[in-house]
């Protein structure tokens, strides 16, 4: 069989450069970025047992159309599965699974029929799944950010190899809010790598990391990440081109870093 196409070869990928990594302080915390970025990530991802966890803490949130057709729940947000964030997560799995990592994908729609307690009952997911799965070393919630108003919704784009893509943004949870959160700064320093391989790779492609004094249940496990995937304003198949390079960026992290 041909190699994976992202999977790197030695040696394992080594990160300094703290002007690939944006950084939004939406909290009173300011950490080392520069140690963080380069402490060395221990893991592999890559094998037959699932190492990577995909849930959507909100599920139902979808995009602008573009000539496709699917009942709204409310504006910007859908029961269709083929269009609302369970259709980026899944597509994120396939992708993951072609590159040697096999991941398990919730498809509760925990915002649904209720918005609220969303967290809660996303909260409760995510501790059985790591209990049934013991080898999970990164959980990816993934959404869609929003902003503005009825039509006038954010719009987040780049354009990657000719096409226009969504941007990724990662929300970084803390302490600051008196939550007890004992790895938020290894999550952020897996983060900061993240950001870093997204930049090299896709120039553009990444909005500031914004660190947050909420925990956003990232104290579940030293590898969680929250991800939006564009915003509102951006189309499906937008979204769908920033998630293939979440994808590439996270294999090529999947061995590791020095």
């Amino acid at each position: 069989e041909s190699p994976q196409p992202w999977l790197p070869a030695e040696p394992l990928p080594r990160f300094s450069d703290t002007a690939l990594t944006g950084m939004y302080y939406s909290c009173s915390l300011r950490p080392d970025i520069q140690a963080l970025l380069e402490k060395p990530l221990s893991w592999d991802l890559t094998g037959e047992q699932p190492t990577v966890l995909i849930l959507h803490t909100h599920a139902t949130e979808s995009y602008t159309p573009a000539g496709e057709s699917y009942v709204e729940t409310s504006a910007y947000r859908t029961l269709d599965e083929s269009y609302n964030m369970l259709s980026i997560g899944a597509l994120v799995a396939e992708l993951l699974a072609e590159e040697g990592i096999t991941a398990v994908q919730d498809r509760a729609l925990h915002d649904y029929p209720s918005y609220n307690g969303s967290y809660v009952d996303a909260r409760k997911a995510i501790q059985e799944y790591l209990e049934k799965y013991p080898t999970i070393r990164l959980v990816l919630d993934l959404h869609r950010d929003a902003a503005g108003t009825n039509a006038n919704q954010l719009r987040t784009e780049v354009e990657i190899e000719g096409k226009t893509s969504a941007q990724l943004m990662l929300v970084m949870g803390t302490n600051a809010a008196g939550q007890k959160h004992a790895h938020w700064e290894d999550n952020l320093s897996l983060g900061l790598k993240l950001q870093a391989q997204l930049e090299t790779q896709a120039p553009g492609i990444t909005r500031p990391t914004v660190l947050r004094a909420q925990r956003f249940n990232q104290d579940l496990c030293p590898g969680a990440l929250l991800v939006e995937v564009g915003a509102a304003g951006n189309t499906h198949a937008e979204a769908r081109l920033a998630a293939e390079q979440l994808v590439r960026a996270i294999a090529t992290l999947a061995k590791g870093t020095e």
